[in-house]
């Protein structure tokens, strides 16, 4: 020590002094952004998730016929998973904590990706406009798209499109609202 007295901090001292506002320091604005929104998104994730099941759940355990809807929400299945009714309780948690655990990835990932991208090609271009944005969105659908269990070269195409105009029109509307 040169003679300088150690300053001793509290949590408390580093929650108020965070005026980055990032979750994490990882020492580059780039990992940080992308570790935050990553799990930001997963937490969104694995509650949607888990509350989507406990909805199924609870109307298959009612009985209550609702024309369709439950199956027409996920895609035809009447729950995302599939084995989630096993024969025991252990069974059913495993299920359920793997599929959870798989949402809250893919929604992490889409998050952390994007985030990733557009401050990435801010910094390489010089600015952040739409064309940034659907490039972004481009990479990000086609990437997720690659996490399903049977994906085609048509879905990869059609999510890459979708997240570009998904992107693109967030971008163009951020101005307006």
């Amino acid at each position: 020590m040169s003679g300088g007295k150690m300053e001793t901090r509290t949590l408390l001292d580093e929650i108020r002094d965070m005026d980055n506002g990032w979750l994490f320091d990882f020492g580059h604005p780039l990992i940080n952004r992308v570790a935050e929104c990553f799990f930001k998104a997963a937490g969104i994730g694995a509650v949607q998730a888990v509350t989507r099941e406990a909805y199924f759940t609870a109307v298959e355990g009612s009985g209550v016929d609702t024309g369709g809807v439950a199956a027409n929400a996920t895609g035809g299945k009447r729950s995302r998973f599939s084995d989630l009714r096993g024969e025991n309780c252990k069974k059913s948690l495993e299920a359920m904590v793997k599929g959870t655990g798989k949402e809250s990835f893919q929604w992490g990932m889409a998050a952390g990706m994007y985030s990733g991208l557009t401050y990435g090609l801010k910094e390489a271009r010089g600015s952040h406009d739409w064309k940034s944005s659907a490039v972004a969105g481009a990479i990000t659908g086609a990437a997720l798209a690659l996490t399903a269990d049977d994906t085609s070269h048509e879905q990869i195409v059609q999510c890459a499109i979708t997240g570009a105009a998904l992107s693109t029109a967030a971008n163009l509307l951020s101005g307006i609202f």
